[in-house]
């Protein structure tokens, strides 16, 4: 999922000791007493607003042309779209306790990461929740691309919505051999200068930790807590890479795409030779979008990607947490799951066990329409790299900008 990091600093301390409004109760009962049926007869006729990144034209059409008449139909509630990823949605959230205000603007959101952990320091999001919900015994926690977010136990506070691993995209009329290693991909961009970028956001910031945990010496050598020592050591490393390699990068590295949606635009009108993608299965929907050329595809290199899972949270302060609850509730279900799962609707990955399922809904899952663009999942497994904590990525941001941008 893309989310824009938020460099949030004493505000934190004021937002702590203010308006600090417990919300343990559902419309004045005990949370922990109510059953389903109780919650979903709370949630009927009830508007939830979701804020949620809208960048990509089949997640939109997936949510407005599958999950909001879907909850409509089945349980009567209005589900309302607005746009708004990490940044935002954090800046919203502390601009609410500050104006002390109980009733939030927005019921659910979708996150991960870094705005997880920045969520938490103010106290902003609703929990635990998810183990109400009928659909979470079928959820895969026990999976720790999924049961754990940037290194931070989910804890209940969390929904996984969808698991994706990032690829590179390339064009193969062009390029024969892509490159698998940071030596390798120095030497290409060398050769081939203007071809190659990565974005100043999430996407090319989930890149760049990559290169950071092959500097560090691969998969588990920054696990766990932010380590300063570390992140000194190996950032330090990472930026000369990428001074080494800036002048060969795109616009002579001098700027860089706001996002991934403008580099899949640079690499469709064939400017980039490389684009990139935290869902590995995007580069089939691109092609059949028309976007990208049929010879496009993508791979992992030999240093290995993120895979991570992206969430469904429900804010502290949302005034229908009932109604909430039962939208994220048919989010994960089999059949919605099964439906974005597939390559031609959106191709993200699904956060079920299928050893939970009936074997006929497991049958279902392992028949969907194949990739024909992206390596199928378990030829990349090997190489999926652990997120790693927060920190680590609001601390690339900050540098990225210092270190290379701005110099």
């Amino acid at each position: 999922m893309k989310i824009k990091s938020v460099f949030l600093t004493l505000t934190f301390g004021l937002l702590l000791f203010a308006c600090k409004n417990e919300h343990p109760t559902i419309s004045g009962k005990d949370f922990e007493k109510l059953s389903w049926e109780e919650i979903a007869q709370q949630a009927n006729g009830k508007t939830v607003t979701m804020m949620m990144w809208t960048g990509d034209a089949k997640i939109n059409a997936y949510m407005q042309e599958f999950i909001v008449p879907k909850v409509k139909k089945e349980h009567n509630i209005n589900l309302e779209i607005t746009s708004g990823q990490g940044a935002a949605i954090v800046q919203v959230l502390m601009t609410e306790k500050m104006a002390n205000k109980t009733q939030s603007d927005i019921d659910l959101v979708w996150i991960n990461g870094e705005t997880f952990y920045q969520i938490k320091q103010i106290d902003g999001l609703f929990g635990p929740w998810t183990d109400k919900i009928p659909n979470s015994t079928y959820i895969d926690f026990e999976n720790p691309f999924i049961g754990i977010d940037f290194q931070q136990p989910i804890e209940g506070f969390e929904l996984p919505w969808g698991n994706v691993q990032m690829t590179l995209i390339y064009d193969q009329n062009k390029i024969e051999n892509p490159p698998l290693t940071r030596a390798e991909l120095e030497d290409f961009v060398k050769k081939h200068p203007g071809t190659f970028t990565f974005d100043n956001h999430f996407t090319g910031l989930t890149f760049l930790k990559a290169l950071l945990i092959d500097i560090a010496g691969g998969n588990d050598a920054l696990s766990g807590a932010f380590n300063e020592e570390k992140y000194n050591q190996y950032s330090t490393e990472l930026w000369n890479y990428i001074k080494k390699i800036k002048p060969y990068l795109w616009n002579n590295g001098k700027v860089f795409p706001e996002n991934v949606a403008q580099m899949h635009q640079l690499f469709a009108g064939g400017e980039l030779w490389f684009t990139m993608s935290n869902n590995d299965a995007e580069v089939d929907n691109k092609i059949n979008e028309g976007l990208f050329p049929e010879t496009a595809r993508a791979y992992v290199p030999d240093f290995g990607s993120i895979q991570n899972s992206h969430y469904i949270g429900i804010t502290k302060n949302s005034s229908d947490k009932a109604a909430a609850m039962v939208v994220a509730n048919t989010m994960v279900s089999p059949e919605a799951q099964l439906k974005k799962m597939n390559p031609d609707v959106w191709g993200d990955g699904t956060v079920l066990s299928l050893n939970k399922l009936s074997e006929t809904q497991k049958n279902v899952f392992e028949n969907i329409p194949q990739r024909k663009y992206a390596p199928n999942r378990k030829d990349i497994q090997h190489k999926a790299l652990m997120e790693l904590a927060p920190e680590y990525m609001i601390r690339l941001a900050e540098d990225f900008r210092k270190e290379i941008i701005n110099k």
